[in-house]
């Protein structure tokens, strides 16, 4: 075969990594991305620091992990590091602390030390410098207060800070110094500590075998758990494990159900109204997706059935490891994942199981007078029973056909029953 000519085209660094910033982050998942290499580095605190100060504002995030060394630091820097990830790394494509930083900020400094006995190393990524020079550039920081800060954090012990400047994409363009600039600040600070809240909710409860501490401007981040573990009236399923394989790959994926106790069996209001979470009850149902214990994707039921009042207190998790990155289609910026087709077949049956309890938790809880008719009258006892009876024998028929593996053909019989006689569907709460 005769040889062919090639030709190396190296990309223009100004034009994609300008593109590179426009990958899908807000200002809380870039946060959440930094954290990630935090953990990687084994760290046990992370201190987030949002500070205003107009054009000169900035943004810190300060961690006591392994830190690096010199070459390991410019490595870091690279789009697209020339590193392996281990299994349970949260690191995926060599491009999260670059495409983060820089979807928010111009300017990200690394500031590291790797132990107690070496320096503390710098290096800055820039992208005014790389857009004058075209080139895929670090450069050794100058020397300044901010500098002097992360040398002072790192002064004793190993760790790395991260630095934001010049946050054109966070600060807005026309008054940055203004009062809306301030608040807007304030209000991603309180956003970013919910968030890390919900993503690393294991690490902070410790139930990784890593406790890890998270602040933001020095408040402490308080886990999230969407499962309510400490709710005596919590209902826990039979957890589950399939096992994926999409040609060469094969993992194992871990499926956990629940249902929330209802309003009136919460220990306190508060805490319901906690638990509602950032996207309120309705769209907080579904699965929640875990890869390597860091929540990753959160809400609905990845096309296995749609949003329900109904079905609003049932949550489940989906747990798998980095192993099955290729298989999930996780993304660059850690935050969306496509269920397999084989596991979402595998997951259905579970799924519609956990509603139908979850049905029957809502339809028991007490309503209000009133509720029952739009105008406004308490429906009478004796019908009131009926309808509680035959919503009953609705849920038994149900959880009946999922025992016996023939929930598909109740489902069949049940989209007829909705044509032909559509009021003994809904009173038999088949309506939905």
């Amino acid at each position: 075969m005769a040889s062919r000519s090639w030709f190396e085209v190296p990309p223009s660094a100004a034009r994609l990594t300008g593109s590179l910033r426009d990958i899908g982050y807000d200002f809380p998942t870039a946060i959440a991305d930094i954290v990630d290499n935090s953990v990687s580095a084994g760290a046990k605190r992370v201190d987030v620091l949002i500070e205003f100060d107009g054009l000169a504002s900035r943004v810190f995030i300060v961690d006591d992990g392994a830190g690096m060394k010199p070459g390991a630091l410019n490595e870091a820097l690279r789009f697209g590091s020339r590193r392996d990830y281990r299994r349970g790394d949260l690191g995926r494509y060599g491009l999260g602390l670059k495409t983060a930083s820089l979807s928010q900020c111009r300017s990200v400094t690394v500031a590291t030390r790797a132990s107690a006995a070496s320096r503390v190393h710098a290096r800055q990524l820039d992208l005014d410098l790389i857009e004058d020079w075209d080139q895929w550039v670090v450069a050794d920081p100058a020397r300044d207060e901010v500098l002097d800060r992360c040398h002072a954090w790192l002064a004793e012990s190993a760790g790395t800070v991260v630095v934001w400047r010049n946050l054109d994409r966070v600060l807005p363009e026309k008054r940055p110094e203004g009062g809306w600039a301030r608040r807007r600040l304030e209000s991603l600070a309180a956003k970013t500590a919910e968030h890390l809240g919900a993503v690393f909710h294991r690490h902070l409860e410790g139930t990784t075998g890593h406790q890890l501490v998270i602040t933001v401007n020095g408040e402490k981040v308080q886990a999230w758990n969407p499962f309510a573990p400490q709710e005596q009236h919590r209902q826990d399923l039979p957890a589950l494990r399939f096992e994926v394989q999409i040609g060469d790959l094969s993992g194992h994926v871990t499926l956990r159900r629940y249902v929330l106790p209802s309003r009136e069996q919460f220990s306190a209001l508060a805490e319901f109204e906690r638990l509602s979470g950032p996207l309120n009850w309705n769209r907080q149902q579904g699965l929640y997706v875990y890869r390597a214990d860091r929540l990753v994707q959160w809400g609905g039921w990845a096309g296995i059935r749609g949003i329900d009042e109904h079905t609003k207190l049932a949550r489940a998790s989906v747990d798998f490891d980095t192993d099955l990155d290729n298989a999930f289609n996780i993304d660059v910026a850690k935050m969306r994942v496509t269920l397999p087709p084989s596991l979402r077949q595998l997951v259905e049956p579970a799924v519609n199981e956990l509603c139908v309890l979850a049905n029957g938790a809502y339809r028991k809880t007490p309503r209000k007078a009133g509720n029952e008719r739009l105008a406004g009258l308490a429906m009478p006892r004796e019908e009131q029973m009926v309808a509680n009876a035959a919503g009953t024998a609705g849920l038994a028929l149900r959880a009946a056909a999922m025992v016996a593996g023939e929930y598909a053909a109740l489902t069949r019989i049940i989209d007829q029953l909705r044509l032909t006689d559509p009021e003994s569907a809904r009173l038999l709460g088949l309506h939905r």
